[in-house]
């Protein structure tokens, strides 16, 4: 009996929590929507300021709640205040159920229309268009490497990277087959498939691997045949009606997609940003070596480099191109002289964009 009253005592101490929380929410938003009338035709949605907003809750979390769980919780009060001074419109790669759409989530918080497209290049034509603010696409993998599509089309777009997704990555096998034993076909996306295969070799040694343009497809397609599966994030079971038969079937159990936030923005440095660019090099022996000695001449440090054939630039006159993600803004005083620099030295360079660092 004593128990049972305890637990009534500590469920009105939650409601009354809950008021306070619901007062707190409304406050908020009413602080947010009295910015936005400040703002003018400043934008709604300004990625340093909610990247400072969760680097600061997450610094200060006390517990017991981890700090991933409360980053979600306040994305999406954030998303639900934006909202009320422009609900974004976001183009990622489709169908519904992709790990592109859980990154959009992830990033934007629900509050926000995410519009599916058929491809990457597609997911650019409607941000470069205006039909969406934003575009949320696929540009590397820890497991399998860059996303080439991507990188040629940032080579050529006027948009600039103005954020970073990085999602870890649940690959599950998704069925109506009764087991294991009754697959004969797996479907999925090319990096996925690449992503298990070892897991596969192993438990389904016998099965057609069929790739298709999407995970959120080769589900719709394995909720058709019985005797088929799909490899996809969970969210992709309950949207098509499949049962999970195996759980985390990725090979490296840290598979992260990094993906990147485009738009027409041009975010305001916060203390840990990273900076994109692209740049080529003289075909001449020792040129990409002397190209990046301004990084290391003015201590900046480089994160990321990838060599890209440069087929995206008709008229190039080299054969490749580099991609480097350097830490810091570029209008970082050491940054910046490095950028001067790499400038007089490439024969093609471009900044692709300096944006807040993903929370990892």
């Amino acid at each position: 009996m004593r128990d049972v009253d305890e637990i009534g005592k500590l469920r009105g101490e939650i409601d009354a929590v809950d008021d306070q929380l619901l007062a707190l929410f409304n406050r908020r938003a009413g602080l947010a929507r009295r910015i936005g009338e400040l703002k003018g035709g400043d934008p709604a949605y300004r990625p340093e300021r909610e990247a400072q907003i969760l680097r600061r809750i997450a610094h200060s979390n006390p517990g017991p709640l981890a700090a991933e769980r409360v980053a979600t919780l306040f994305r999406e009060v954030i998303s639900a205040c934006r909202a009320m001074e422009l609900e974004l419109r976001v183009a990622y790669l489709g169908p519904e159920g992709t790990f592109s759409e859980q990154a959009v989530r992830k990033h934007f918080g629900r509050a926000v229309e995410a519009l599916p497209a058929a491809s990457v290049d597609e997911v650019f034509r409607r941000c470069e268009s205006g039909a969406v603010q934003f575009a949320v696409v696929p540009v590397e993998n820890s497991t399998e490497g860059a996303v080439g599509r991507s990188l040629d089309l940032l080579l050529v777009t006027p948009l600039k990277i103005c954020g970073e997704i990085e999602l870890r990555v649940q690959q599950n096998l998704l069925s109506r087959a009764a087991g294991l034993k009754n697959v004969r076909r797996v479907y999925s996306h090319a990096q996925s498939l690449a992503q298990c295969a070892a897991w596969l070799n192993n438990n389904l040694p016998g099965a057609e691997r069929v790739q298709l343009a999407s995970n959120a497809e080769a589900a719709r397609r394995a909720g058709e045949e019985p005797d088929t599966a799909a490899i996809a994030g969970e969210g992709a079971a309950e949207r098509y009606g499949l049962a999970v038969l195996a759980r985390s079937i990725e090979d490296d159990p840290n598979n992260t997609t990094r993906f990147l936030v485009l738009g027409a923005l041009e975010p305001a440095a916060t203390g840990n940003d990273r900076t994109s660019i692209v740049l080529s090099a003289e075909n001449k022996p020792g040129a990409v070596h002397a190209l990046l000695t301004p990084l290391a001449a003015n201590k900046v440090s480089m994160s990321r480099i990838e060599s890209r054939p440069a087929r995206a630039m008709r008229s190039a006159l080299w054969e490749y191109v580099f991609f480097i993600d350097v830490q810091g803004h570029q209008r970082d005083e050491r940054v910046a002289a490095a950028l001067a620099e790499l400038r007089q030295k490439a024969p093609f360079m471009k900044i692709l964009g300096s944006y807040p660092a993903a929370s990892t």
